[in-house]
């Protein structure tokens, strides 16, 4: 492998939502198929620090790193294609690197110099996408920049760009991603979006080296020549991206394009001649060719959002293609569900999950769908509030704890059997001070969840400031409930399963964060599996 580590930029233009983070994930993939060691960072041009206080109807879902770093969902993405796992350091942020050097400014790092985007900025951009390369644990840092070419906020990012290509050179490669739309209409493909594109990115003093065009009818060679004529590049060079029927296709379908041949062509980087993605071919058979299909309900307030449970989703698609089961995911808004309506809603449902959230609105909705699967003995798994509301429902409707609550949500409950963790009563700032990233939970040998990780303890990450209150332990126990994992540093409950129920499992921590292709997580895949036993039991 070389010595010196590669850097790849992926920009991209004309629209949003082309598929950068893809893109840029299935380069990875292929990278590291052919023996490479491949890490990918996102710069995201907002200015905030970091997503962790953004509405998902802002930017989605949150992901959250195993070092607690709260980050842009695409770096889910990147862990679930690569296997690889990502920090801090994978997500910068306009406004963390404007915080940084406010920070050194003001104690007189830059000896009094006047402060400016060029170079005081984009030197603090060039040293959060070199960080990673040093460590000397990577032979290529894929770099992907948020937002489209032209957009004023991007323009530092570009810059460090240019800066980093004219100091580094063959060490640098920048795919450009583009829109070639299809007029139906005219019935023509056009490349001017494209053209304009590449002029923005031109104007701003950086040549792409690859363009990889999206594009709903195949590119023919007239124009993929004419793609390459127009914008400086190699006809082979252009890049063909397909719409596919699911994204874990487009690893492969960049390898037919040859697009890490490209890169590393350009990076003049020694090509080995294997290419070893049978595991991942596998996978998207068995994703394609299901022999069985369950249908689970996602009970949410946020059901209308389609990122907003984006590695829910996706864990559910790995842990589905183990059992070579379709998993259909049913959107249910919790707003919508009452007493009288939840059998209406839920009652053809092989499997219910909770989702977590923050709020009070919805939270009826997703007791009451709790009480419903609790009882009709329906498959269910509640992920963080998702498991405090079946708490919630328990002390309500078995304990008979009338009123029962989360302090979150009811500050005045006579039963705060959820209550807000002792560290965080003095917090007074909401962004990256809830507990956050991986912690140990020791599970009882006994229990489902033990069946499903076949080992007694695991780390998983979190997101939250609220806890199961352990002042009701006991009674919880006495009356049924199992309290499957622990924290064993703070005694905090972790997992709490159903004694008398074919399949109840409800988690503090955030399981879907850590689902792969490589590695489906274990209660995802026994989620499924119970799902359809469930199935099967009630045709």
């Amino acid at each position: 492998m070389n010595s010196e580590v590669k850097y790849v930029f992926v920009t991209g233009g004309v629209t949003s939502s082309l598929g950068k983070g893809i893109i840029s994930s299935s380069l990875a993939k292929l990278l590291q198929a052919r023996g490479f060691s491949v890490t990918i960072q996102k710069l995201d041009p907002y200015i905030n620090i970091d997503p962790g206080t953004l509405n998902p109807y802002e930017h989605g879902e949150c992901y959250v790193t195993e070092d607690g770093a709260e980050t842009d969902l695409d770096l889910g993405h990147y862990e679930r294609f690569s296997n690889t796992r990502t920090s801090q350091a994978n997500n910068v942020t306009t406004g963390r690197i404007y915080q940084n050097v406010i920070n050194k400014e003001r104690k007189g790092d830059y000896l009094g110099t006047t402060v400016q985007v060029i170079p005081h900025i984009t030197d603090e951009i060039k040293n959060s996408i070199q960080q990673l390369g040093q460590t000397g644990k990577y032979d290529f840092v894929i770099t992907e920049i948020g937002g489209t070419v032209g957009d004023i906020e991007s323009f530092p990012f570009v810059e460090a760009v240019r800066q980093m290509r004219w100091e580094l050179g063959d060490r640098c490669a920048v795919v450009h991603l583009t829109l070639v739309p299809y007029l139906h209409a005219a019935g023509e493909l056009k490349t001017k979006p494209t053209q304009h594109s590449v002029k923005s990115l031109l104007e701003q003093g950086v040549q792409p080296d690859i363009i990889v065009c999206r594009t709903e009818q195949p590119l023919f060679d007239g124009i993929k020549q004419k793609i390459a004529q127009f914008c400086n590049v190699s006809p082979t060079a252009v890049i063909e991206s397909r719409d596919a029927e699911t994204i874990y296709e487009v690893p492969l379908m960049m390898r037919d394009e040859l697009l890490d041949i490209e890169v590393l062509k350009r990076t003049k980087t020694p090509i080995p001649e294997k290419l070893d993605l049978e595991n991942w071919t596998r996978f998207v058979e068995n994703l394609k060719n299901p022999k069985e299909e369950v249908t689970i309900g996602l009970v949410g307030k946020y059901i209308e959002l389609k990122d907003a449970y984006k590695s829910i989703n996706e864990a559910f698609i790995h842990g589905g293609a183990v059992n070579q089961t379709k998993v259909k995911i049913k959107r249910i808004q919790s707003e919508n569900i009452t007493p009288k309506k939840a059998e209406r809603l839920l009652k053809d449902l092989d499997g219910i999950l909770v989702a977590p959230g923050f709020g009070n609105r919805g939270i009826e909705g997703k007791i009451e769908s709790i009480r419903f699967a609790r009882e009709n003995k329906i498959p269910f798994l509640g992920i963080c509030l998702g498991m405090q509301c079946a708490v919630i429902e328990f002390s309500r409707n078995v304990l008979q704890l009338k009123g029962a609550h989360s302090s979150e949500m009811d500050p005045e409950t006579p039963f705060p059997v959820i209550d807000l963790m002792p560290e965080q009563k003095k917090v007074k700032k909401l962004g990256g001070t809830m507990r956050l990233g991986s912690y140990a939970c020791q599970i009882e040998k006994d229990s489902l969840s033990y069946q499903a990780y076949s080992r007694d303890l695991v780390h998983e990450r979190h997101r939250h400031r609220y806890e199961f209150n352990n002042d009701y332990r006991q009674e919880f126990v006495n009356n049924g409930m199992r309290l499957a994992g622990v924290n064993p540093e703070k005694d905090l409950i972790e997992i709490i399963e159903l004694k008398d129920h074919p399949w109840f499992v409800g988690v503090q921590f955030h399981p879907e964060y850590s689902s792969t292709v490589k590695e489906p997580h274990p209660l995802f895949t026994a989620f499924v599996k119970a799902a359809l036993k469930h199935k099967k039991d009630n045709q």
